[in-house]
């Protein structure tokens, strides 16, 4: 069925990679907040400060606040989710 395939999980979701600074880390929650530029593949025309759930909580023990990142953001339907983080 057509329709079914179109509206499936992958055809809500919208990817971006951006830049920017850590503000707080949580591994234990899997959250952490992202000080950043726009992302306007993502609809956020301007900057902002943001929680993000993390998909691996794993890559967070190496980070800390104040930190400069590079990430890869994920907008699903259950929200934003960063699917990849490193320092810069």
């Amino acid at each position: 069925m057509v329709f079914a395939s179109l509206c499936g999980p992958s055809a809500f979701a919208d990817s971006a990679s951006a830049t920017g600074q850590l503000t707080k880390v949580d591994a234990d929650a899997g959250k952490v907040t992202i000080k950043h530029g726009p992302i306007k593949a993502l609809d956020m025309p301007d900057p902002m400060t943001m929680v993000y759930r993390v998909k691996d909580p794993a890559a967070l023990r190496a980070l800390k606040a104040g930190d400069n990142v590079k990430f890869d953001v994920d907008h699903e339907t259950s929200g934003y989710i960063v699917t990849r983080i490193e320092r810069q």
